[in-house]
């Protein structure tokens, strides 16, 4: 066996038992490095505030890492005392429309925004740097690698590189000003301003940044002239037995549906099937996994789908893998706004691999639209196209009715995690 040549440092603040997609990520990186002669250390949070939590997700850490924990101080769990529900929906990005935020939701959003820069992490940096300095020479670490978000753990990584001589790479599993969410956090023109001013100086002092979309990287490519690679998620081989198709047309959501996610195309193409065929009200049902927004299932219930839903909540991985398997066809819905563009929700990967059929919504211009469209997996519609919509849950219908629905994916083995794994090599040897 060959002695590892590189060690790699990762700091990130979600892992194992943290359940939901910004985990997924580095644990797989994580499982696949050793292939390649590097030792993975990871450095996470002792205690951390998770809104999600997945314990199954620890049997997939991998042996040969390297795990350090020390203790964070969250700020999200004093919030907790006032409002717990409050407090996690917004820790999870699930934020009520304005005109629907309590005065509670209102005032932890400002403090969020406003207070919390950029996140609530930020107080896990100091302490971070004063011990990994020592750690990372005791153990003669040669990279470090910063995931965000949480985008204060770019400040560790910024404070390291500039006091140690080590290569950082800055990895985005989302945009930091673009991302959706941020408008919603009640900034004032200070605070946005620092916001702004913390992205630029990380994305001009990392030695190397790393992005899940081009859209991204054309972004950050005109606020930095530090290179940028784009690696995207992808998708692992998953230890779950062979499912038996769901007798009912079902149409599954798989994931958090925000509030902003609200698809009312989608609702109004629905009910209008449901009332123009009988037997597709028959048959048909609506399967929501994951945390749903008030609002979302408001805009289902008007438009009279409640008999139709089964909304099982939040469950674990491998059975969310299972249900992509025996769903009749997968929705993958994202935020009408041209800040998603760059969003390539993880799940999509998970989908492809599913052997179910894509139902894809989402602004035009839309990154992973390029991605079902080019892998056969599924099909793209933007939010304007309703007519089109329609017409092609009816015809994956008849191809139900018919018993050969199914899709014919092409061209996915360039989104395993392992060769992804070894891209991602291939940058650290090159940094």
């Amino acid at each position: 066996m060959s002695t590892p040549k590189e060690k790699v440092l990762i700091i990130t603040y979600y892992w194992p038992p943290a359940g939901g997609p910004g985990v997924q990520r580095w644990l797989k990186f994580v499982k696949y490095l050793p292939d390649f002669d590097v030792t993975p250390y990871v450095y996470v949070p002792e205690n951390p505030s998770y809104p999600i939590q997945d314990t199954g997700l620890l049997r997939e850490v991998s042996e040969k890492a390297i795990v350090i924990k020390k203790r964070i101080r969250e700020p999200y769990q004093w919030a907790a005392l006032f409002s717990k529900k409050s407090t996690q929906k917004i820790s999870s990005g699930i934020i009520p429309a304005a005109q629907k935020q309590s005065v509670l939701q209102k005032f932890l959003l400002w403090v969020r925004g406003n207070i919390f820069i950029p996140d609530a992490r930020f107080l896990w940096v100091k302490p971070s740097v004063h011990f990994l300095k020592n750690y990372i020479e005791k153990e003669g670490i040669t990279t470090i690698i910063t995931s965000g978000p949480p985008h204060s753990l770019h400040l560790i990584g910024q404070q390291l590189r500039a006091s140690m001589n080590v290569k950082w790479i800055a990895d985005f599993r989302d945009p930091w000003t673009t991302i959706g969410y941020h408008k919603a956090l009640k900034l004032s023109r200070y605070a946005a301003k620092i916001h702004r001013d913390l992205e630029r100086q990380v994305l001009q002092s990392a030695d190397h940044i790393l992005v899940t979309s081009p859209t991204t990287k054309e972004e950050f490519s005109a606020l930095t002239s530090q290179p940028i690679t784009v690696i995207t998620n992808g998708y692992d081989t998953e230890q779950v037995p062979p499912q038996t198709l769901d007798t009912s047309f079902s149409l599954a959501h798989i994931g958090s549906f925000l509030s902003d996610r609200n698809p009312i195309i989608l609702w109004e193409v629905l009910a209008e099937l449901i009332h123009e065929n009988s037997q597709f009200a028959a048959d048909f049902s609506l399967k929501l996994i994951g945390k749903v927004s008030e609002e979302v299932l408001q805009s289902i219930s008007q438009y009279q789908l409640n008999p139709y839903v089964n909304n099982l909540g939040y469950v674990a991985h491998d059975e969310a893998v299972a249900h992509q398997r025996k769903s009749q066809v997968l929705l993958l819905i994202e935020i009408d706004s041209p800040d998603t563009r760059s969003i390539i929700p993880g799940k999509l990967f998970e989908y492809m691999v599913s052997g179910r059929p894509i139902i894809a919504l989402g602004p035009k211009g839309s990154d992973f639209a390029e991605i079902v469209q080019s892998t056969n997996t599924g099909t793209f519609f933007t939010y304007a196209e309703k007519v089109a919509l329609k017409q092609k849950i009816s015809e994956l219908y008849t191809q139900y009715q018919a018993g050969n629905l199914q899709s014919h994916p092409v061209g996915l083995q360039q989104y395993s995690r392992k060769q992804l794994t070894q891209a991602l090599v291939q940058l650290i040897h090159s940094v």
